[in-house]
């Protein structure tokens, strides 16, 4: 459940925030305050945990309110500003990475106010690339190229790729392509179709693992760095079950908090498929393939190997996505 202020400064104002409380039911868990003096300590205690702020009451009060606590667009809460009387909803601040836009919008027909949104990509009715990867969950790979993504999509159609399958047509603004100047790719690996790429992240690749008894976790880390991926799109480690006790895995694991998962050899050799395989791991685990095995299985259903067996210092590392479409509705 995400967590919602909302702060009124009369009683009308307090009646409007009772309304958009009733709005935001099911999604947020909401406080309604009337705060009376200095705003400040009220604002500094709330404004860093609290995923929306709505201010019923003039822009200006929000914006003094929240100045001192900025800290980014990938860091602040939705604000949302409503008059007491609850005609017009403004999206003052994280439309789109926030969600203030789709939150104004949903405030804005809950108790029949008119929405204000500014950001020029909806205004001009273009894709939203950090609205859209922030809604589906996905990582961008940099906030500068997202602005400049952002700024070009507004004079320019640009392109689009894909390693996942798609449903539907691409939005306005973007067209499926793999080159030209500047683009964004849907991927877990990293590769440079444009010269300069938007990488948008989907956290739904496991990683399969197997190692030497006392592989410290600094040769995790060294063949991770080598690999063609994106730490962010991990989801899960997995390897066999007699490596749950290996320190060196699980630190590794900690470090970047990915939950591990352990399997026996039958359930990794019970999946069909073609794999690397060793027949010395077999008389040694009773498996053919520890690492490209263990990450089919963890990635489940419809899974694709992107990464077969890599070997580093006492390491085997394979990458396997799950079975996920994008989807731009």
């Amino acid at each position: 459940m995400k967590r919602g202020v909302i702060l009124a400064f009369s009683r009308r104002g307090m009646e409007t925030a009772g309304r958009i409380a009733r709005a935001l039911e099911g999604e947020y868990e909401t406080e309604c305050l009337r705060p009376e003096g200095n705003l400040r300590p009220l604002v500094e205690a709330r404004f860093p945990v609290s995923d929306a702020l709505v201010f019923v009451g003039s822009c200006g009060i929000a914006v003094r309110a929240i100045a001192p606590f900025l800290k980014g667009k990938t860091r602040d809460p939705a604000v949302i500003v409503s008059d007491e009387t609850g005609k017009w909803v403004v999206s003052l601040l994280s439309g789109h990475i926030g969600g203030a836009n789709a939150l104004a919008l949903r405030i804005a027909r809950a108790i029949g106010a008119q929405p204000v949104i500014t950001t020029a990509t909806d205004v001009n009715k273009r894709f939203s690339v950090d609205a859209w990867a922030a809604k589906a969950g996905l990582s961008i790979g940099s906030m500068d190229l997202a602005k400049r993504f952002s700024a070009a999509i507004l004079e320019r159609d640009l392109p689009l790729c894909s390693d996942f399958p798609v449903e539907g047509p691409p939005p306005a603004g973007v067209f499926w392509g793999d080159s030209g100047a500047l683009g964004a790719a849907i991927s877990c690996l990293k590769k440079n179709p444009f010269e300069e790429t938007l990488y948008l992240v989907p956290q739904k690749l496991h990683l399969g693992v197997g190692c030497r008894r006392g592989t410290p976790r600094s040769a995790f880390e060294e063949i991770l760095s080598a690999l063609p991926i994106h730490p962010e799109a991990v989801c899960s480690v997995a390897s066999i079950d007699v490596k749950r006790d290996e320190q060196g895995l699980l630190d590794f694991c900690a470090a970047h908090n990915w939950g591990a998962r352990f399997y026996p050899a039958a359930r990794l050799m019970a999946l069909g498929g073609e794999f690397t395989g060793s027949d010395f791991v077999q008389k040694t685990v009773g498996v053919d393939n520890v690492c490209e095995r263990a990450a089919m299985v963890s990635a489940g259903p419809g899974a694709k190997l992107i990464l077969r067996k890599t070997i580093s210092g006492g390491v085997t590392m394979a990458a396997a996505t799950e079975d996920w479409r994008v989807c731009f509705e």
